[in-house]
This record gives structure tokens, sequence and C-alpha cells, in this order.
């Protein structure tokens, strides 16, 4: 339980509290869109990016940031272009981006175990650096989301209509694009790019399931996700798991839980 008390463990806890909130807000959002698969494609290029700022001596999360917010507006460029096969854009830049780290890969096989940290989460080795950004992504996630909730809310649910209303729809497809951008890129220290979709799907899915309006979706989504990352963490920590992978089955299992509770009280 000494683990508990301990600097990096107090670190990893208000990095993962920090993102607990804006990774399953932002996941709301995109799988109401039915966007859920641009997590793992920005992860993805994210990867190609952290790669890249071990190659040049760059701090890698701003390299993967850049090239998250680069990757959201080709997504946005293809999406306008091939309009009836918008899923056809994400995979397209989830196979870039695969290419791109790969590549990568083998132009600096010195660094790879740093890089397998951003692959699987390395949460217990963020510093005051990371969290510092963390945070600043967190505030800025929060304030465009306050601001623009209503714009946000009839964009979330009829684009076309939004449109019509004279709503400026690419701008808010970008600002969503370029928000989701930042939580991931922040989000794969955390969790790794390989699992974290699931941080922003998941949660989304459990109060989907158990909310009754769009207010109490965002409400449950922040509180699920909460619970999950600060719950794994401490499972983690007591017992030496993964805490990428015990915070996506917590995740799991709060999912299957809510399933079963609304099949109950339809019963």
């Amino acid at each position: 339980m000494d683990i508990l008390t301990a600097e990096f463990f107090q670190r990893a806890l208000i990095g993962g509290a920090l993102i607990a909130i804006t990774g399953p807000l932002m996941g709301l959002f995109l799988v109401l869109r039915r966007l859920a698969m641009i997590g793992d494609t920005l992860a993805h290029v994210s990867i190609a990016g952290v790669a890249l700022g071990f190659v040049i001596n760059v701090y890698p999360i701003a390299v993967g940031l850049v090239f998250a917010i680069l990757a959201s507006f080709a997504i946005e460029v293809l999406r306008r272009t091939y309009r009836t096969y918008a899923e056809l854009s994400i995979a397209i830049i989830m196979s870039g981006g695969i290419a791109l780290a790969s590549l990568l890969f083998t132009m600096g096989k010195s660094f790879k175990y740093n890089v397998n940290s951003y692959l699987f989460g390395s949460i217990y080795t963020l510093d005051q650096t990371d969290v510092a950004v963390i945070a600043g992504v967190t505030v800025i996630v929060l304030a465009m989301v306050l601001i623009h909730k209503k714009e946000l809310f009839l964009l979330t649910f009829d684009e076309e209509a939004a449109a019509v209303s004279g709503l400026p729809v690419r701008y808010f497809n970008i600002m969503l694009s370029i928000l989701t951008a930042l939580v991931i890129s922040v989000s794969i220290k955390i969790v790794g790019a390989l699992l974290v979709s699931s941080l922003l799907t998941i949660p989304a899915a459990c109060s989907l399931v158990l909310s009754r309006s769009f207010k109490q979706s965002i409400i449950l989504v922040v509180i699920i996700g909460e619970v999950a990352v600060l719950a794994g963490l401490c499972m983690a920590g007591v017992w030496n798991l993964a805490p990428g992978g015990t915070i996506v089955l917590l995740l799991i299992c709060i999912l299957i839980v809510s399933i079963l509770m609304t099949k109950i009280r339809r019963a």
C-alpha cells in the first residue's frame, strides 16, 4: 500500500483523473456522430509522431500532438470528399499512420523500448511536464465544450439541420477533430495507443445504456471514466498489474453491469 503515497503514483492519479474527464467526454461526441474509430486512427498517427520525436530528440508527446492535429485536418478533408463513404477517411489515415510509424521504428531501433511505453501505456513515468500538458489540454477541452455546448448538441444529433440553421458546420467539425487529437495525444502515455480508443468509447457506451438524456449522458460518461481510471490505477498499483489493461478491463466490467442493470430495469 506504500505505493499509494509515492510521488510518481500521485502524478499518475492526477494525470489519470484529468484524462478521465476529457477522454470519455470527447468519446461521447464521437460515438454519437458514429466516428468511434477515429480514436484508433489518431492514436496510430500520434505514435508515428512520438517515434519521430525520439528520432529528432524533441519532446515526443508534442510531436505526436502535431501529427494528430494534421491527421484530424486530413480526416475532415477526406470526409468532405467522400461524403457517402465518410468512414473511408478514417481507414485511409489509419493506414498511413501505421505505415509511417513502422518506417520510423526501423529508423530508430535504439529507442524501441521507449516507444513500447507509448504503445501499451506507461502512466507511472509521467513527469511534471506531462501532467502540465494534460492539465492544459483538459482546460482547453472543457472551455470549448462549455462555450459551444448548444452548437455541439445540434451538430452531434443533426448535422444537416445545423448547416441549414446557419451554423458554421465545417468550423465545429474541425474544432471537434482538433480537440479529439489533443486528448488522444496526451492519453497514449496513460493507457497506450493500442487501448486509447477504449477510454473514449466504452464509457460512452455505458452512459448511453444508462442515461435518458444528453445532459445525463455527459454527467455519467465523466463519472464512469473517473471511477474506472482511478480504481484501475489503485488496483494496478496494489497488485502490480498493467495500468492500461486494468483500466480497460474494468471499463468492460462496468459496461457489462450497465447492460444487465438496464435489462433488469426494463424487465
